[in-house]
Order: structure tokens, then C-alpha cells, then sequence
């Protein structure tokens, strides 16, 4: 009899187990599930970017990069991710906005990383004076495919979508500077490593946003500025500067185009594929957008007067002996930072002779 009550019991029991046993199937499979809902939610998720930059609204950056850019990733994600522009310093000060991605003041931003002198030391290495770069297109590619290749850590706190650069530049100055002893003791604008460049040539650099250079100009703070060819037209310094002197072995500027790494860490996996794609694509837009700039803005300073010099072969000698030694202690602060300086740089230079014989 007992034995016949404990079968019973059991077989009494045997729904209720297998019930158990199913509601737990159910939870795994449910659990399980649940490991992929986040990336499909943050990919159906709708978005909207802050994009910061420190340009006037008409200005080429906007029109011709941001805007198209911007409307080619909206169209891309099926609106899930749009982005709104914010120019002309109306969202973070240029000096201020890497720092703004970083900290989610905005989710993406576009600025100078020379306008934050020493936060990015290795990237340095791309504004160095010294190194020929035959236009933007070149120096562009020599940036962005430098970067890969270093992956420096100053940069890893946001996540880089393409960097740009003016390529070469030239000195606008209020009087004519065509010798050495002409640039002596000029207050010029400049920004990170053109201040201690044009230092080393006896000049007084005095570092501010190239926002702030025509008001600067205008008032007689600085008697110049060193920079690219565009700012004559896109910036209107050519109302108050009034020689061009060519200097392409002084100057070249990087700039980052990142988004906040929460930012895009929320946006799911096919988002961000979409993203890197059409970066990639307008990055071939983007990487020689200062050149027909400059171009433009050449023909357009000299139309309204200003006059061109060309230094002298040897005058050229003279000054790229004076700022040869930047390079030497660039490469003797990266060794302070435990870092092969020699080696990052004639990663650069061969990496600016490939370009140039590509791009000329």
C-alpha cells in the first residue's frame, strides 16, 4: 500500500515538475532574448546629435561638409539619427569644444586640435614646420592614415570620425614681410605648435581662435596672421591685412571631427556602420576642401589688392634652417613620453612623400 500511494504521489507531482521546468525554459529563452534587445533598441532608436563647430554659417565647412554629411546619415538611417548644427560658437567656444564632446556639452564637434596647446602631443607631429605638403588633400591623408597607424591615447576618449586639415599656409601681414629681419618682434596670430615656430623666426606669436583674428586685426593687436589662404575671403582678413607672404614650410593645422563616446556607444551597431560609411565617403570631400578654398580666396585677395611675395631662395633656406630644430624637440618630448618621437616622424615624412607623389 505504501508503495502504491508513493507511486501515485509521484505521478500526482509529474505535472507540476514538468510545469516548473517549462516556466524555466521559458525565463531562459526569455534572458537569452533579452542579451540582443539592447543593440536592436539603440538601432530603432531616434536620435538627435548636438554638432558643434566654430565657423560662420557660410562658410564651406557648413555648406559644403556638415550640412551635406549630416542630411546623407539622416537619409542613410531611415531618420533614426539626425543631426543639428550648431555654428559659429553658438553651442561651445572653439578653444572648448574637444573638451564639450568629451564631457557632453555636445555629441559631436569640429575644431582645432591645436587650440588645446599640449593635450594632443603626438598629433603634433602633423603641424610641425618643415614638412612639405603639396595642398590639403595631401596632408589630409597623411593625418588620417597617420593616426590609424599611431593610434595615439590623447584620442581615445571620444571616438574619431575623420580628421581635415588646412594643408599649407602663408603669412597675411598689415606690412610687407619678404626677409627675416622684416617678421622681428611682429605681433602674429597663431594657434599650438605655428606660436613656437614662428618664435624660433623672431617673431611675437600671440595665440587666439581664428574667430577672434579679424576683430584682432582690425584693432592692431596683431600686425598678422599665419594661417591658410582661405581665411582671406572666408574670414574677411583680407579688409585688414594687406601683404601675403608664402610660407608653405610653416604651417598646417589638423582638425578632429569626434562624437561623445556614450553618444555613440548608444547608437547600436548598424547606426554606427552607417555612420563610418558615409564619413568615409565624404572624407574624400572634406580632405581637399581648403584647397579650392584657397584657390578661390587667393584670386580674391589679390583682386582686392593685397600683394603676393615670394621669398627669396635663400631667404627660404635661412628660415627653414631657423625652425628645423622644432622637430628636434618635438622628437625629444615624445622620448620624455616614452615614445620613439623619431620614428612618429619619419612615419609622417614618408607617409607625406607617398601623398605628395600621389596628389600634386
Amino acid at each position: 500500500m505504501k508503495s502504491r500511494t508513493g507511486l501515485k504521489q509521484r505521478r500526482s507531482r509529474l505535472p507540476l515538475v514538468l510545469a516548473v521546468y517549462l516556466l524555466l525554459g521559458v525565463m531562459l529563452l526569455g534572458v537569452t532574448g533579452c542579451g540582443n534587445a539592447p543593440a536592436k533598441d539603440a538601432d530603432a532608436k531616434q536620435v538627435e546629435l548636438k554638432l558643434a563647430h566654430f565657423w560662420p554659417s557660410s562658410h564651406p565647412v557648413e555648406t559644403e561638409l556638415v550640412q551635406p554629411w549630416a542630411e546623407e546619415i539622416e537619409k542613410a538611417t531611415d531618420g533614426r539619427v539626425k543631426i543639428v548644427s550648431y555654428p559659429q560658437e553658438t553651442l561651445a567656444k572653439a578653444n572648448d569644444i574637444y573638451d564639450g564632446v568629451v564631457n557632453g556639452i555636445c555629441d559631436i564637434g569640429i575644431s582645432c586640435f591645436a587650440y588645446t596647446r599640449g593635450r594632443f602631443p603626438v598629433l603634433e607631429v602633423f603641424e610641425l614646420p618643415g614638412i612639405i605638403y603639396n595642398n590639403s588633400k595631401v596632408a589630409s591623408r597623411v593625418a588620417w592614415e597617420g593616426i590609424q597607424e599611431l593610434n595615439p591615447a590623447e584620442i581615445q576618449d571620444t571616438k574619431l570620425l575623420m580628421v581635415i586639415t588646412t594643408g599649407p599656409g602663408a603669412l597675411f601681414t598689415k606690412t610687407p614681410v619678404s626677409k627675416l629681419s622684416d617678421l622681428k618682434g611682429m605681433e602674429i596670430r597663431a594657434t599650438g605648435l605655428s606660436a613656437k615656430t614662428l618664435a624660433a623666426l623672431g617673431a611675437s606669436p600671440v595665440g587666439m581662435a581664428q574667430s577672434e583674428a579679424y576683430e584682432s586685426l582690425s584693432k592692431g593687436v596683431v600686425k598678422g596672421n599665419l594661417g591658410p589662404i582661405e581665411v582671406l575671403r572666408g574670414w574677411k582678413q583680407a579688409e585688414v591685412t594687406k601683404y601675403i607672404t608664402k610660407t608653405p614650410f610653416l604651417y598646417n593645422t589638423l582638425f578632429f571631427v569626434t562624437i561623445n563616446k556614450d553618444a555613440w556607444n548608444s547608437l547600436g551597431p548598424e547606426n554606427q556602420a552607417i555612420i563610418e560609411n558615409v564619413s568615409q565617403k565624404y572624407f574624400d570631400t572634406a580632405s581637399g576642401l581648403w584647397d579650392k578654398q584657397n584657390e578661390d580666396a587667393l584670386k580674391y585677395a589679390v583682386e582686392e589688392g593685397m600683394q603676393v611675395i615670394d621669398l627669396s631662395d635663400a631667404e627660404t633656406r635661412l628660415w627653414i634652417n631657423l625652425v628645423t630644430p622644432v622637430q628636434q624637440e618635438y622628437i625629444a618630448s615624445m622620448e620624455k613620453l616614452g615614445l620613439n618621437g623619431e620614428e612618429i616622424l619619419d612615419t609622417v615624412k614618408a607617409l607625406a612623400d607617398k601623398y605628395n607623389a600621389q596628389y600634386k
